[in-house]
């Protein structure tokens, strides 16, 4: 009896975690992986820019030649629009002034030569 409540309560536990699922990831370039339809996008967010890698299946780099995508960045109360381009191999470019704090959410809209429109949400971590 007592090894079952214990496994309830370790299940119990456990479950929180599991209803998050992977929890943050940061990429090889120090940005937030998240998921956008079948691609994964590393958002990496400077002051003066953004910038998204996007990788696919195996974490095979994608290249973006070609590629439109739009981002809007919401911080606080500020909500502004960029569109990014391609800047070489799998990576997608914006310039400008960012708000970099912890909490600010960006949603990214990509679409690949030939593909449908996907997007991906982010949310900034605290910088370490």
């Amino acid at each position: 009896m007592k090894s079952t409540r214990n496994a309830l309560l370790a299940a119990a536990l456990l479950l929180p975690a599991a209803a998050l699922g992977h929890g943050e990831r940061i990429g090889p370039n120090g940005g937030v992986v998240e998921d956008a339809g079948k691609y994964h996008v590393e958002l990496v967010v400077n002051a003066d820019e953004l910038r998204a890698f996007v990788t696919g299946a195996g974490d095979a780099k994608v290249d973006t030649k070609g590629a439109e995508a739009s981002a809007i960045v919401l911080a606080g109360r500020d909500k502004l629009r960029l569109k990014l381009v391609p800047a070489g191999g799998n990576a997608l470019a914006a310039g400008g002034r960012f708000d970099t704090r912890a909490g600010a959410k960006v949603v990214l809209s990509l679409a690949l030569p030939g593909q449908p429109v996907v997007s991906g949400r982010f949310s900034l971590p605290a910088k370490k």
